[in-house]
C-alpha cells in the first residue's frame, strides 16, 4: 500500500510540550469514521473483511481514515517503548490512611477494611423491607445475618428466584451466562451453619458476589462470552481472586454475561443474550463487563468482579449508576484470568457503594507468594471513619477533554466538581493533557494486538461460524496490527506516562467524566449479530 502511504506525525520531545492551561496543544476529538452496522449489513462487512485481497484493502482504508497510520503506525518519536505500566516506587506522605500488613490473610484484610469504615446506625428489619428499591450493602448483609434477622440460605433462595424471574421477562435481562442453583444453595447452607455457630469467617461470609465470565471460577466453564473458548481452554481451578473471596466466605453466585471476548463497549452478546440496563431495559448496560454492572445495579449482588482492559469495568459501571474500580496494574494477581490483554487488563470491582468496592478490594488484593515482595509499594487503606477533612487536594482538569461529552453529563460532572471543591476546600488546577486521541489509538493497537496474539493458536483451527459477527470484524482488525505498530504504541505509552507523571507532580487527581454519553438504545437488529457502533463506542471511551 506504499502508493497510499499516509505521512506520520513527528512528535516533539516531551520536555518541549507545555502542559499548562495556555498550551498550544490542539485537542483532537475522537476521530471515528465508521457507520453503525448490525444484522445483514455487519455480515456482509465481515465477509468482505475476511477476503484476502479486498479485506486487506478495506482494513488499510479503515486504519488510514481513522488516523491510525498518521498518529501511530508511521509516527516518528524518540521515546523508548514501555511494555508494562510499572512505575518507580514513591512512598507518598498520604493523609488519613492506615498501613496494612502485606502478610495478612484475606479475612484479616477484610476486617481491617471494616475497621476503616465510619460507624453507621444499625437498620431494623422493617427499614430493610423492600417497600422501595434499595441496594443492600455488604455491612447490611453481615449485620442482618449476625442478628439472625435473615440467613444466607434465605438470601440465596431469593436470589435464585430473582434471576429466574429476570430471565423470563418480556425483555430478558440476561445477567448471567451460567449459574448453578444447587451450588449456590450449598454455599449458602454452609454459611448459614457458620453463623448459627457464631463463627462467620468475615463480613463477606454469606454475601452474594458474581464473577465475570472472563475469570476462572469452578464449577463453571470460562467462556469469555464465546461458544467455543471453554472447549479449548478448560477451567481447572478458581482464579486467585475467586479463591480469596471464597476464603472470606462469600457466596459465588455464577458467571456474568459479557461482550464476546471483551471486544466491544455495548455488552450486546448474540450467544447468551444482551445484558440490559436495570434503569431502562431498552438500553445497553455497557461493556465488556455488562452482566457484572447490571446485576449490581439491579441490587441482586452488592458487588461483582469484572476485568478492565480499556474501560470494561468503569464504562458499564458508569452507564448502570454503580461504582467501577480498576486497580493499579499488579495490585490484584491475574492468575486464572483469560490472558486477552496482559499489559492493560486488570481484575476490577463493580459495587453499589464505594465502601463495598473497598471491602472487596481488601479481600482480593495482594501479591502472590511467588512474587518479589518489593515490586509494589506498601498498602495503605483509607480511614473513611476519620472526622478530619483531607486538605490541600488539587484536582487537575483539562477543560477541552472534560467538556467533550453530552450537555447533561457536562452539567452533572461540573456540579459534582464544584461541590467537592466547595465542601472540602479543594482546588482545581487547569492543565493540558496532550495527545488524548493518540493515546486512545495507541491503546486500541495495544489491546487489539494482545487479544489477537493470545488467541492466535486457537483461531487458526476455529470455525469462524462459532463467532459473533461483530467479534469477527474486531478480530480481523486486531490481527492486522503488526510488530512495528505495537512497538510504536508502546513508545506512545511511555510518552503518556511521562505527561501524566508531570501532571501528578502538581496535582493529586485527574478529573473527567467516565463516559461521554449515557446508555444508548439496544436495537433489535443487533441482538443476533452484535453491532458495530464505533461512534457511540468512541464516546464511551471519552
Amino acid at each position: 500500500m506504499g502508493l497510499f502511504r499516509a505521512a506520520g506525525v513527528v512528535y516533539k520531545p516531551v520536555e518541549q510540550i507545555d502542559l499548562g492551561p495556555a498550551s498550544d496543544q490542539f485537542y483532537l476529538r475522537a476521530n471515528v469514521k465508521a457507520p453503525r452496522m448490525a444484522g445483514f449489513l455487519v455480515k456482509i462487512f465481515a465477509w468482505f473483511l475476511e477476503l484476502r485481497v479486498i479485506g486487506t484493502f478495506l482494513v488499510y482504508i479503515l486504519k488510514r481514515n481513522n488516523l491510525v497510520h498518521k498518529l501511530v503506525s508511521n509516527a516518528m518519536l524518540e521515546e523508548s517503548p514501555l511494555f508494562l505500566p510499572l512505575h518507580p516506587i514513591v512512598e507518598l506522605n498520604e493523609q488519613e490512611v492506615k498501613q496494612i500488613d502485606t502478610e495478612a490473610s484475606p479475612p484479616e484484610r477484610v476486617q481491617q477494611a471494616i475497621n476503616c469504615l465510619p460507624l453507621t446506625s444499625e437498620k431494623s428489619q422493617d427499614e430493610l423491607k423492600p417497600s422501595c428499591f434499595r441496594r443492600w450493602t455488604i455491612v447490611d448483609y453481615s449485620r442482618a445475618y449476625s442478628h439472625g434477622e435473615i440467613t444466607p440460605l434465605m438470601v440465596a433462595q431469593q436470589f435464585i428466584n430473582a434471576v429466574r424471574e429476570s430471565s423470563s421477562s418480556a425483555l430478558p435481562m440476561s445477567f448471567f451466562i451460567n449459574y448453578d442453583a444447587e451450588d449456590i444453595l450449598r454455599q449458602a447452607t454452609e454459611s448459614t451453619l457458620r453463623y448459627e455457630r457464631g463463627q462467620p469467617i468475615s463480613a463477606l461470609d454469606g454475601v452474594p458476589i458474581a464473577i465475570k465470565d472472563e475469570i476462572d471460577c469452578s464449577p463453571y466453564p470460562t467462556t469469555g462470552g464465546t461458544k467455543w473458548l471453554h472447549k479449548v481452554r478448560p477451567c481447572i481451578e478458581d482464579a486467585c481472586c475467586v479463591m480469596r473471596l471464597r476464603s472470606c466466605g462469600a457466596i459465588i453466585v455464577g458467571k456474568t454475561n459479557m461482550h464476546e471476548l471483551g471486544a466491544g463497549p455495548s455488552g450486546i452478546n448474540p450467544h447468551y443474550g444482551t445484558a440490559r440496563n436495570p434503569y431502562d431495559p431498552h438500553k445497553i448496560a455497557g461493556g465488556s463487563s455488562s452482566g457484572s454492572a447490571a446485576v449490581v445495579s439491579a441490587g441482586l449482588c452488592p458487588a461483582a468482579l469484572g476485568v478492565d482492559g480499556g474501560g470494561s469495568v468503569r464504562m458499564p459501571a458508569s452507564l448502570c449508576g454503580v461504582v467501577g474500580f480498576k486497580p493499579t496494574f499488579g495490585r490484584i494477581p491475574h492468575s486464572g484470568v483469560l490472558p486477552l490483554n496482559w499489559t492493560v487488563g486488570m481484575v476490577g470491582i463493580l459495587a453499589g457503594t464505594l465502601e463495598d468496592a473497598f471491602i472487596v478490594y481488601a479481600a482480593i488484593s495482594g501479591q502472590l507468594p511467588s512474587q518479589e515482595p518489593t515490586t509494589l509499594p506498601r498498602v495503605d487503606f483509607p480511614l473513611l471513619n476519620s472526622t478530619s477533612l483531607i486538605s490541600n487536594i488539587k484536582l487537575a482538569k483539562y477543560g477541552e477533554w472534560f467538556n467533550d461529552c453530552s450537555e447533561e453529563i457536562k452539567i452533572c460532572c461540573s456540579n459534582a466538581l464544584h461541590k467537592l471543591c466547595e465542601h472540602y476546600m479543594w482546588k482545581t488546577v487547569e492543565v493540558t493533557i496532550p495527545e488524548i486521541e493518540v493515546m486512545r489509538l495507541a491503546h486500541y493497537v495495544t489491546i487489539g494486538s494482545e487479544c489477537s496474539t493470545s488467541l492466535s493458536s486457537h483461531l487458526e483451527k476455529l470455525d469462524f461460524a462459532e463467532l459473533g459477527w461483530d467479534a469477527r470484524v474486531a478480530l480481523r482488525i486486531y490481527g492486522s496490527f503488526d510488530s512495528k505498530e505495537y512497538i510504536k504504541a508502546q513508545k506512545l505509552r511511555n510518552r503518556q506516562v511521562q505527561f501524566h507523571n508531570k501532571i501528578f507532580a502538581k496535582a493529586d487527581v485527574i478529573v473527567s467524566p467516565t463516559t461521554g454519553v449515557t446508555a444508548y438504545p439496544i436495537y433489535d437488529d443487533a441482538l443476533k449479530t452484535g453491532e458495530l457502533d464505533y461512534i457511540n463506542g468512541g464516546m464511551d471511551f471519552d
